[in-house]
């Protein structure tokens, strides 16, 4: 018997820390959880905060190429969630057939689907990466946490991001990027669960549900989980749990199980 891995991409102004009790979590119900970080992430939120000429200008093509070479690393196809952007490059994976099962949560936006203009999305001419203030991340990112544990969340998870990712998903109305196209008519993908918060300022539910009508004409399995008076925050903060153990009860719905037989079972 092999554990079923499970590979966790953070999105957007988020550290990879931030999945730290979803892998403890899984771990607890006997998955092998990994919450790898973007190519040369720093170590900690506080270091990249205080170097933010260190971040490498990723743009969305680098996530995914890395988080693919993740998911290929492994003997028996792992299964994939992903907060935000790491919403989206779930979805690339699972339609690569490199998974066998993913979880989008409150994703970002695919294919023509309007983009919430957000954070960060201001035009200019510095390349430098964006940064939240404690403020600006309160208001639109943990706007239904309290106050304090907003700004507890920003010290121990908020980052930088990379300009060149947030031009590659069309912020401040720059074309975006052919990577944020996805086949959603693809039929031989694993099943796919999108996840929304109902109170989100950054991908508002009604952008994850289009999302979900276009999977629409695929037979491929995808199913909608909608949490009222939830934010963009909703993987952090302290109502973490709840999303977590309906997607730990999703895979089980869907057959995928902790552990099993081998890689000959796939």
């Amino acid at each position: 018997m092999i554990r079923t891995p499970v590979v966790f991409i953070h999105g957007a102004w988020l550290h990879a820390r931030s999945w730290e009790s979803w892998t403890a979590r899984f771990a607890g119900h006997g998955y092998a959880a990994c919450a790898p970080g973007w190519p040369g992430e720093a170590p900690t939120a506080h270091e990249a905060r205080e170097r933010p000429e260190a971040v490498p200008d990723l743009g969305l093509d680098d996530l995914t190429e890395h988080f693919a070479e993740v998911v290929r690393s492994f003997d028996v196809p792992p299964v994939i969630v992903g907060h935000s952007v790491g919403g989206l490059v779930a979805q690339h994976l699972i339609g690569a057939r490199l998974g066998q099962a993913a979880v989008a949560i409150a994703p970002a936006p695919i294919n023509d689907i309007a983009l919430h203009t957000g954070p960060g999305s201001a035009d200019g001419t510095s390349r430098a990466p964006v940064l939240l203030s404690p403020r600006r991340f309160r208001e639109v990112f943990a706007n239904a946490a309290g106050p304090g544990e907003a700004e507890r969340l920003y010290d121990r998870y908020a980052v930088p991001v990379p300009r060149r990712l947030l031009d590659d998903l069309g912020c401040a109305g720059r074309p975006r990027r052919p990577g944020a196209l996805v086949d959603t008519g693809n039929t031989g993908r694993g099943p796919l669960l999108l996840v929304s918060g109902q109170e989100d300022l950054l991908v508002p539910d009604v952008v994850t549900r289009t999302v979900y009508k276009e999977y629409g004409d695929s037979t491929a399995l995808t199913d909608l989980k909608q949490f009222a008076d939830r934010g963009h925050s909703l993987v952090v903060d302290s109502g973490w749990r709840f999303v977590a153990d309906h997607v730990l009860g999703w895979l089980d719905r869907r057959g995928v199980r902790p552990t099993g037989p081998g890689p000959g079972r796939h």
